[in-house]
């Protein structure tokens, strides 16, 4: 039987989606640059509110991905009616639930760094609150964003999604540059640059999300009215994926409380450790995110043999793109920390950190994180929320406990945590996959 997708197809579907998320990965790094001419306690004080508001980004990324499975199920279906009307529940689930957030969290957003941070230096402390006005002003805009931009992968179009991006990435850089150097605002800088852009997104791919050209459209903004049954069919992929991914932040703000005792110098160098490390896991995420239109299409063309081939295939490229890109960033580790010009201690820590990031990144990261999204397109949900909550604390946090306070490693105690973290995910993964249950699931 023939297959369902053509290679041009997944080319075409994939490699926007990398090129996203290179540009993405490659401006924070530019906001970090740009940001340490304000000093650490600077740098420190974006990268704490950045954890904190990864874990209400993550609410939107779950109920992206849940409208994503059911329109991609849908469209696998030929059943392009019910995949305008899920988008449509989607962009408003989304709307409702990022100001909710925004409303909730704005009058406490000292005491919520302090209760989670514990402890810090009086300026990254009212650096971070000032910082985070600006990001919770953006968060309709970023919820809204990341819904459509979902939406379009879903209908194999990930083109869009990059020159929005692109647009947004090139407003943010020259909105920092502006605001950071030649008004020096420093945080404020770096927080308005981050607002103007997510607005200007926000509005460009809403706009295009209109064309009826498209496979899913959305026609008409002024009805608003709630659909609970596809409401119903989204929070089934979108609940226990919010959960998980809670649950993980939350785990990872923890661990990022064991790294704040240990000293700015330990803080600023765990946020470029990340931002660097990160690329390697570029092709990986991007791999997952596609997966949700393949994967789902398969499955919601009652085509379960289709989503097995495409699923081990999708799973190698990921393993030998991620490697691929391991490698130079390993060798070059010292030389690209150096950019980020931070004190001896914090260079020191952060290239270290970045080489062992490299070697288990590219051993585990695929299995621990781009298989489970193969899962979740099926419907298979509740499998890997579970595993990821047990994993996230009684590897991750534990062991970070376990390794960075009771035997002192510090920052190295954090990490290698994680990555145990990651050996007991790909296991439980690998094996779900092989055994085929999640073939069984049904979202629509």
């Amino acid at each position: 039987m023939e297959n369902m997708f053509s290679r041009r197809f997944l080319y075409s579907l994939i490699v926007p989606l990398i090129i996203e998320q290179v540009l993405m990965v490659s401006i924070g790094m530019a906001d970090t640059v740009m940001i340490a001419s304000a000093g650490e306690s600077a740098v420190s004080a974006i990268s704490l509110v950045d954890s904190i508001t990864i874990l209400i980004v993550q609410l939107f990324a779950a109920f992206a991905t849940g409208g994503a499975v059911v329109a991609s199920q849908y469209l696998g279906r030929k059943d392009n009616a019910s995949a305008n009307e899920a988008a449509k529940q989607l962009i408003l689930l989304s709307l409702i639930v990022s100001v909710a957030f925004m409303l909730l969290c704005m009058p406490f957003r000292s005491q919520i760094i302090s209760f989670i941070f514990g402890s810090i230096e009086t300026s990254v402390l009212e650096g971070g609150a000032t910082y985070f006005i600006y990001i919770l002003l953006s968060l309709p805009f970023l919820a809204t964003y990341n819904a459509s931009a979902a939406l379009f992968r879903s209908m194999g179009n990930s083109k869009v999604s990059l020159w929005v991006s692109v647009v947004m990435n090139l407003v943010n850089i020259a909105g920092n540059a502006y605001f950071i150097f030649a008004l020096h605002l420093g945080v404020i800088g770096a927080g308005l640059g981050t607002l103007l852009s997510r607005i200007i997104g926000s509005t460009i791919i809403l706009v295009l999300l209109t064309n009826p050209s498209n496979q899913i459209v959305v026609r008409n903004y002024r009805d608003w009215s709630l659909r609970w049954e596809m409401i119903k069919r989204i929070m089934h992929i979108g609940i226990p994926n919010g959960i998980e991914g809670s649950v993980f932040q939350i785990g990872k703000l923890l661990v990022q409380g064991f790294i704040a005792a240990f000293g700015t110098a330990s803080i600023a160098a765990n946020a470029i450790a990340n931002s660097v490390a990160s690329f390697v896991n570029i092709p990986g995420g991007a791999i997952g995110l596609a997966s949700i239109t393949i994967i789902g299409q398969a499955i919601g063309a009652k085509r379960p043999d289709q989503a097995v081939f495409y699923g081990k295939r999708l799973l190698l490229a990921a393993y030998l793109a991620m490697t691929i890109v391991a490698i130079p960033v390993f060798i070059f580790a010292p030389k690209i920390v150096m950019v980020f010009n931070l004190s001896a201690e914090a260079t020191e820590l952060a290239s270290n950190v970045i080489r062992s990031a490299m070697i288990f990144s590219s051993l585990l990261w695929p299995a621990a994180f781009s298989l489970p999204n193969f899962l979740r397109a099926a419907g298979d949900v509740k499998f890997t929320m579970v595993v990821s909550m047990v994993s996230m604390w009684a590897s991750r946090v534990g062991m970070s406990y376990l390794l960075a306070i009771v035997f002192g490693w510090g920052i190295y105690g954090v990490w290698f945590g994680m990555y145990i973290d990651w050996i007991f995910r790909s296991t439980f993964f690998i094996t779900r996959f092989a055994r085929g249950k999640w073939k069984t699931k049904r979202v629509i």
